[in-house]
């Protein structure tokens, strides 16, 4: 008969850490705890097996409530309701395909926009300047001329879709020219949506450089933003991006200190230029690249929203203005152009990451980006990414739902301790403009990425399809890219057409920075029809005085071996065939299958083809198979038990029959030596150097030049 109650407690008693902790060790045959169950990071400190109640801080939850101080669970007491803006971003040279792409996305669910102007523009240079032949429709749309935004937004419901800028050097020439399109359009400032993203740290930090000192670009900042706090609610004039240095290596430590330093930076010359702390906060948009480590992302983002809360008390602040806006979009880093289908579940797990995180506002990544301009598919399934895991995972709907995770709160808490230290550190040596210029970013990133690349470069950090799980047949993207001459030539002719020189431009050209009406001079110029290099030239860009500093360098994980990969494909366009590797298996399945696979695998993430699908009962079979393979590289594989027996044999008849290179699968330990004596040139195991032995490899080929 069964019980009138039931009790979880009668069939699963109460278990404390102490117990469950001695159950775990006894089932490490040895092995320390720390060593099997604790992950180390590459901030410096290690992440638990397990997180129970006594790692709460405290009997009060000291990461407050959603829509309170300090923020961390969000900055809206009912979540991020309604879902996040799905901002897509645009960077196709042509006017006419970008403005189909916006057209689709927005029919697709995109709910604002993110125009990325070319490289040229960005610089504040037009189309038909000397200086632009290079950069002219380079990794962003050719915008110049107010009138270029009709032929974009073409179709485009302007009241209801909120624009965004990455204009780079150039945001205030690219803010006034869009405020002119918009005031055409009949929209007033007061009602327009979106963000100028001005950010002149990002710029000089990836870029290495800036048309004008970078004391201008911040007092030019500070134009803008005060302009937009006294004209456009709906809008923010400043982004602080910590994509540089994300891009470059950053820990998601140095990540968010870099972030809160520059956020410092700016709010010093905002309030320079007159706004207040309360004014100058609302300004400012944060955006963060996450990457697969969904965990480690959502913390982040709740660390950074903790950091600037408490920045924003101690400068005065009211609780308001402390509420971090956060724009989140997958990291480049992490996207490969080999296999570029698997990008679809490294942006799904960045955007899950984002959701959780709390983000207002996400870009999600179209899965062959890393290859070029992406095409109509990849857009539609990353458009349609974020609204499967809304819409259908329905992670819009919980209200911070990462709220209550031991795991996530003390990740969260220890990174912004960490985070704060070294804003600290900043901060007691000059600021982040002042450590930016002098080279120690740079250096404290490049310290940081090292412990990173070498785990890459051993496959402790895996990469599917690039490092681990390689498919040889699997090519790169297609992309088309279009003609850079035949763009340029289309945008040469078009803006000589439009540009007008105008008594504007010369108001605008003699006001000094800083002028309460600068920047409205700067949209009638833009009005009347002065281009987008114009108005750089009246702004005072492109001085003589600009001092370059060394660029922060992006690092995407898989390029090493994405560039082992891209070598073979040359070898092969040139010679008709790939450098190949001869796998001599040796004993039963049991015997040779686990090192013949890594083997395999090891050999094709360098671009290798590799033979050998049988087993061999003695040496000279092997070397007469090896001999009709056309490899020059062979590689024995069995069992540390049979290589005693195999290994002399083996390594003499493979050498006899045109072996250059005889390699063991398997870690020599005290056997290297008589290894090598009998032959034996190079070791393949877990944990050794996986790039630079195929490196070394490739050059003996031929295929790479030493």
């Amino acid at each position: 008969m069964l019980p009138a109650t039931f009790s979880i407690r009668d069939d699963f008693p109460p278990t404390d850490y102490a117990q469950w902790r001695e159950l775990a060790e006894s089932d490490l045959e040895g092995a320390t705890f720390e060593e099997k169950l604790l992950t180390q990071t590459y901030e410096g400190f290690k992440v638990q097996a397990l997180y129970t109640r006594a790692d709460h801080s405290g009997d009060d939850d000291p990461l407050g409530f959603p829509g309170l101080p300090p923020h961390v669970r969000g900055a809206d007491a009912w979540g991020v309701r309604g879902g996040c803006d799905l901002r897509q971003e645009y960077l196709h040279p042509d006017l006419g395909q970008s403005n189909r792409e916006i057209l689709a996305d927005l029919a697709g669910g995109a709910t604002s926009l993110l125009l990325r102007f070319d490289f040229g523009a960005r610089t504040g240079l037009d189309p038909d300047d000397s200086r632009a032949i290079a950069r002219a429709g380079r990794d962003g749309v050719m915008i110049y001329h107010q009138d270029d935004f009709a032929q974009l937004f073409h179709g485009v419901d302007l009241a209801s879709t909120p624009i965004a800028l990455e204009a780079g050097a150039a945001f205030l020439p690219a803010a006034a020219l869009l405020v002119g399109h918009w005031r055409r359009a009949g929209i007033p400032a007061n009602e327009a949506r979106g963000a100028f993203n001005a950010d002149p740290l990002a710029i000089l930090a990836r870029d290495g450089e800036l048309p004008m000192p970078i004391e201008h670009a911040l007092a030019q900042m500070a134009e803008l933003a005060n302009w937009t706090t006294r004209n456009c609610p709906h809008l923010t004039s400043v982004r602080v991006g910590s994509a540089p240095y994300h891009h470059a290596g950053a820990t998601a430590v140095q990540d968010l200190a870099f972030a809160i330093a520059t956020g410092i930076d700016y709010l010093r010359a905002m309030e320079a230029a007159g706004l207040t702390i309360e004014s100058a906060a609302k300004q400012i948009l944060f955006s963060f690249s996450l990457g697969t480590h969904h965990f480690l992302g959502i913390a982040k983002l709740r660390a950074a929203r903790l950091l600037w809360s408490r920045v924003i008390e101690a400068c005065g602040g009211s609780a308001s203005a402390g509420a971090m806006r956060i724009h989140a979009r997958t990291s480049k880093r992490v996207l490969t152009r080999r296999d570029p289908y698997v990008n679809i579940l490294r942006n799904s797990s960045a955007l899950f990451a984002a959701i959780l995180g709390g983000s207002e506002t996400i870009t999600s990544a179209p899965f062959d980006a890393a290859a070029g301009l992406p095409d109509d598919f990849s857009r539609r399934v990353a458009r349609n990414t974020p609204l499967v895991l809304q819409e259908e995972g329905h992670l819009h709907r919980v209200i911070d739902p990462a709220g209550g995770s031991w795991y996530l709160d003390s990740l969260t808490e220890k990174l912004a301790g960490m985070a704060w230290e070294l804003f600290q550190k900043i901060e007691r040596q000059g600021g982040m403009t002042h450590l930016l210029k002098s080279g120690w970013v740079l250096q404290e990133i490049d310290s940081a990425f090292a412990l990173c690349e070498r785990n890459i470069s051993r496959r402790k950090e895996g990469i599917t399809g690039a490092s681990d799980f390689v498919d040889p047949a699997q090519d790169r993207a297609a992309t088309v890219p279009p003609d850079p001459r035949e763009m340029r030539d289309a945008a040469c002719l078009r803006v000589a057409r439009l540009r007008r020189e105008n008594s504007a431009l010369d108001r605008l050209a003699g006001l000094p920075i800083g002028a309460d009406n600068r920047f409205d001079a700067a949209i009638a110029a833009a009005a009347s029809g002065a281009s987008l290099g114009q108005l750089a030239e009246a702004l005072r860009f492109h001085r003589a005085d600009c001092v370059p500093i060394a660029p922060l360098a992006p690092h995407p994980y898989a390029q090493p071996f994405e560039d082992l990969r891209d070598a073979s494909d040359r070898w092969c366009e040139t010679h008709g065939r790939r450098p190949a590797v001869f796998l001599a298996k040796f004993g039963s399945a049991a015997h040779h299958t686990a090192r013949a696979s890594y083997a395999r695998g090891f050999f094709e993430a360098g671009g290798f083809v590799v033979s050998g699908n049988h087993a061999f009962d003695d040496p000279q079979s092997a070397a007469n198979a090896f001999a009709d393979s056309g490899a020059k590289i062979a590689v024995i594989c069995s069992s540390d038990k049979l290589y005693p027996q195999i290994v002399p044999g083996a390594a003499a008849a493979l050498k006899a029959s045109g072996a250059r290179t005889v390699v063991l699968a398997g870690n020599p330990a005290a056997q290297q030596n008589a290894w090598e004596q009998a032959g034996v040139d190079r070791f393949i195991f877990i944990k050794c150097d996986v790039l630079a032995t195929l490196r070394e490899l490739l050059e003996d080929e031929g295929v790479l030049s030493s």
